[in-house]
């Protein structure tokens, strides 16, 4: 049996032509182990942005009924050629109610049941998914509660496994305030782990302190360095994780790191020699990355992604991980959206200026079936 629908497909072509729309669609049986999920809820992470629109001028492009035309700057152009001509689908994770399954045992066990999921695909009426990464939903949890149950939790929990094989014993984390980073909050007050907030406003601050954090910072602060010294002082926090990633905040922060560490100290010109490292794990400000050297020779900037961390710590530790968010969905790891979109509403020009503006804290959510 075919399953018709809808799909949105994101194309960039040779010339900086980047193409957004609503294509129908024929869902084919799954196989094997696949599922066809009929998605009820999708959010719109920064990481779908990046695929959907990446930088393009979506201010000045051609919009029409479930289809927009942009442009796409000459650079990012160029860095993106492996997906010139290619009608890509987008939308990392969903949650629905899966209506198909192959022949697996695996598969044919979710029958009927509402799962949350990671096909890639999500922005469609339908979505075919892998039975083996899909985590079925407690009785009376909704579509939107386990919606965004993978990426956000799963990279919260994936920033303290890190620290703790590394070995560091406490975390700074920018742009704080997101959903993903008040999930952080949480979970480093359940597990006791020391962490440095550093927000964006006043207003940003007031939210986590409202769940209790001790250390928030606003960075638009005149005081902010020496504040953000003494709290990394105190915690001992040498371990950064900055989904900012554009401008000087990663720089800043390892200096920060640096004056912490050389207190008391004998001078060396090779700096401190603890640890000291800052992963950048997103991409809010596009621009290049500023490191104005001020903090010695012991110190590293990296990149984190979720799927390669996942694929390095194993099933067991990713296992725990997971039953873990399936335990606090509605709690550690609940998730709170500014607005839901239905997916030809996706396209209009005033909900991608709302979403695509990737303001801290505003997530949206895509109902494809109402």
């Amino acid at each position: 049996m075919a399953y018709e629908g809808k799909q949105l497909l994101t194309t960039l072509d040779a010339d900086g032509t980047l193409t957004v729309e609503i294509a129908d669609k024929t869902f084919d049986e799954p196989t094997g182990s696949q599922i066809l999920v009929k998605v009820e809820a999708a959010p719109i992470n920064p990481s779908d942005l990046g695929l959907l629109f990446a930088s393009a001028d979506t201010a000045n492009a051609q919009y029409s009924p479930g289809k927009v035309v942009a442009k796409m700057p000459d650079n990012a152009t160029r860095a993106m050629k492996a997906r010139h001509g290619m009608a890509m689908p987008a939308g990392n994770e969903c949650a629905g109610t899966v209506v198909a399954a192959g022949d697996d045992p695996a598969a044919r066990a979710l029958l009927g049941k509402r799962v949350a999921c990671v096909p890639g695909t999500a922005y469609a009426t339908y979505a075919l998914a892998d039975a083996r990464m899909a985590m079925p939903l407690a009785d009376g949890v909704s579509a939107e509660q386990g919606a965004s149950s993978f990426v956000n939790p799963m990279t919260a929990l994936g920033f303290v496994e890190t620290m703790k094989l590394e070995g560091f014993t406490g975390l700074v984390h920018a742009a704080a305030a997101s959903n993903l980073g008040q999930m952080l909050v949480k979970i480093c007050q359940e597990d006791r782990v020391p962490l440095v907030n550093i927000v964006r406003s006043a207003e940003q601050e007031k939210i986590l302190r409202d769940l209790g954090a001790t250390h928030v910072l606003d960075m638009t602060a005149s005081d902010f360095m020496p504040k953000l010294i003494d709290a990394i002082a105190e915690t001992k926090a040498m371990l950064g994780f900055d989904p900012i990633g554009g401008g000087t905040l990663a720089g800043q922060i390892l200096t920060a790191m640096e004056a912490a560490a050389s207190r008391g100290a004998a001078f060396s010109r090779y700096g401190s020699s603890e640890p000291k490292k800052v992963y950048i794990y997103g991409a809010l400000d596009l621009g290049p990355t500023i490191l104005n050297r001020a903090f010695g020779l012991t110190w590293e900037l990296a990149g984190w992604l979720l799927t390669p961390f996942m694929a390095k710590f194993g099933p067991e530790i990713v296992g725990r991980m997971r039953a873990r968010v399936l335990s606090g969905l509605t709690t550690t790891f609940a998730s709170h959206y500014k607005a839901k979109v239905g997916l030809d509403e996706m396209l209009r020009k005033d909900a991608v200026a709302e979403y695509n503006a990737r303001r801290t804290g505003e997530k949206y959510l895509v109902t494809p079936n109402g």
